[in-house]
């Protein structure tokens, strides 16, 4: 786990061999001041030079202070060490999630990818810290005083020979049960967080349906499961602390017993008993320290896992041996043969045998029923997902010769689902061409006729949206997301029935602007309503994941069973609301 995380500290490196250093010294000096201070005891005060006592007491108060001087040096430098660790560790999965399709992103929900990015990234940043300074601290305390101990009183020392190996037995039978603990406490932690995303983005329909008790007791019940499982694993931790000062104080009172006659023989003198408590004192405290180290890496390497299941997911599509400077040359699209499931193992074709070709320009409709993969269709033609069977050309050329970012800036898509981003109507248009001019913003946006109800905003195109377009209505917000794609002037438009929202005149119009402003471009049009699709060069039916029948509206009025029994359901549903 170290030789995957090790890469994540490049530019934090420098702080970190600095940091362990500090702490090393520090844990140095601070063993050197009971020795000082022995001497005093030993020879300073029953000589009576005062002299004596006050240079080795100037040492002893310079020595404090450099360890005080590193010890803040290492808790500036671990925080600097941990900071960077914890930000290169998320960029590096927030990038790594960007390069996922879709297939790979559906493996992850998303509440646990922002578990990952935040909680588990904290622990682990949280863990260099620490470990910087306890890690390096208690092993340098340990050996360094128990050899200090050993060369005062041999017989003394033997009290570590009952004290360590229980205070080891300890350590390893709680790191043994508290381990799978943390990491039901991660997975619980994902669970909290799922309700509470979901509840939040769904408020509306949470408040419109009257959910609001269940909703409260799903997120109780998530809420208790991460409380039980957090004082189960937390209950066996703090456990740990007693049962440690217990076996420490029973040494020391051990030392106390069978030091005394030592004293009284002349064996042992004062100010050596006294240095060999505090010896023995950080010997065992740094045996603490260790356990205290090995629950928090175990924590850590529950986190660590998950984070690195994100890192290590390897993206099913990829630029491959993709032409970095090819450029789509045209808008034609092409499916040869086409064939394609979500699943791998599933026996069930989501696309079957697809033979399609659209030549640059021309605009297509595309409808059926719901399930019969009309979506899944367009989505392989910028790559969200992969095919397994037949080829996709754009531009006469397979996809896959092209890279994603070419592939995709030639293909501008508005999805089922209208997305919007914090930030002005501008920020949000300009995503389709961040060096638009004002007056390429504004004519995209009178295409989608969007224009009207912006110039009605308080702010106009400077109005903020809000998280997720909150006060724009569906319609609106389908008209911004249209001329989004519109400014992107792209070979290849996909509109995922996204007019659904905007009545039959205002989707006219958009049509029309389309047919006058976008006239190279090749324009795939999903739709529910044949009306949205009757002017198109080719309408295609889909059906159970396959092709149909093809062709303009008057020939599948007479060829297509399908496409008229749809068509006169939807004029008597007309003519029922006239």
């Amino acid at each position: 786990m170290i030789k995957k995380l090790w890469p994540y500290t490049r530019g934090c490196r420098k702080w970190i061999l600095f940091g362990v250093l500090c702490s090393a010294s520090e844990a140095v000096f601070e063993l050197l001041l009971p020795l000082v201070m022995a001497d005093i005891v030993d020879t300073g005060i029953p000589s009576g030079d005062t002299g004596y006592i006050l240079i080795r007491g100037a040492l002893m108060v310079l020595m404090a202070l450099v360890s005080m001087s590193l010890g803040i040096g290492s808790a500036f430098l671990s925080s600097r060490a941990g900071q960077g660790f914890g930000a290169n560790l998320r960029q590096a999965q927030y990038d790594h999630i960007q390069e996922y399709s879709f297939r790979n992103i559906e493996k992850f929900s998303t509440a646990s990818l922002v578990t990952r990015l935040t909680n588990d990234c904290n622990m682990l940043q949280m863990s260099l810290m620490m470990g910087m300074r306890l890690l390096v601290r208690a092993p340098v305390m340990l050996v360094s005083a128990l050899a200090l101990a050993v060369s005062i009183s041999l017989k003394l020392s033997r009290v570590f020979l009952v004290a360590m190996p229980l205070l080891l037995v300890l350590i390893g039978l709680i790191v043994k049960l508290v381990s799978p603990m943390f990491s039901a406490l991660q997975e619980r932690t994902d669970d909290v967080n799922l309700a509470v995303q979901e509840n939040l983005s769904g408020i509306r329909v949470v408040k419109s349906f009257v959910r609001e008790d269940y909703e409260e007791e799903k997120f109780r019940e998530r809420n208790d499961a991460l409380r039980r499982v957090s004082e189960r694993a937390f209950g066996f931790v703090v456990m740990n602390m007693p049962v440690m000062m217990l076996i420490t104080y029973g040494a020391i009172i051990a030392v106390m017993w069978y030091g005394a006659p030592l004293v009284q023989t002349g064996e042992l003198e004062v100010g050596l008993l006294s240095t060999f408590f505090t010896y023995i004192t950080q010997v065992l405290m740094s045996l603490m320290m260790v356990s205290m180290i090995m629950m928090m890496l175990t924590r850590a390497i529950a986190c660590a896992k998950r984070v690195s299941e994100v890192l290590d997911e390897v993206p099913d599509i990829a630029d491959g041996a993709a032409a970095p400077d090819l450029a789509v040359p045209d808008g034609s699209v092409d499916f040869d043969h086409v064939s394609f499931k979500y699943s791998g193992d599933s026996e069930k074709w989501n696309l079957r045998d697809i033979d399609l070709h659209i030549k640059s320009g021309m605009t297509v409709g595309i409808i059926g029923g719901t399930g019969s993969a009309k979506s899944t269709l367009v989505q392989l033609i910028p790559r969200l997902y992969e095919a397994q069977e037949g080829v996709v050309r754009v531009g006469g050329r397979p996809v896959q010769d092209y890279t994603m970012e070419r592939l995709r800036d030639a293909v501008s898509m508005v999805l089922q689902k209208n997305t919007l981003f914090s930030g002005t109507i501008r920020e949000n248009l300009l995503w389709g061409d961040e060096n638009a001019s004002d007056a390429d913003v504004e004519a995209a946006c009178e295409a989608a006729c969007a224009a009207e109800f912006i110039r009605r905003m308080p702010d106009g195109y400077d109005t903020d949206l809000g998280q997720g377009g909150v006060n724009v209505s569906g319609g609106q917000k389908q008209r911004l997301c249209i001329a989004r794609a519109i400014l992107k002037k792209p070979k290849v438009l996909i509109l995922d029935d996204s007019t659904s929202a905007v009545d039959t005149a205002t989707d006219a119009k958009i049509r029309a602007a389309f047919r006058t402003q976008l006239p190279d471009t090749t324009k795939l049009i999903i739709a529910q309503r044949i009306v949205s699709v009757m002017d198109a060069d080719l309408i295609v039916v889909m059906d159970d994941g396959r092709i149909a029948d093809a062709g303009t509206h008057e020939e599948l009025m007479k060829t297509s069973e399908i496409y008229r029994d749809v068509y006169q359901s939807q004029q008597e549903g007309v003519s029922i609301d006239g």
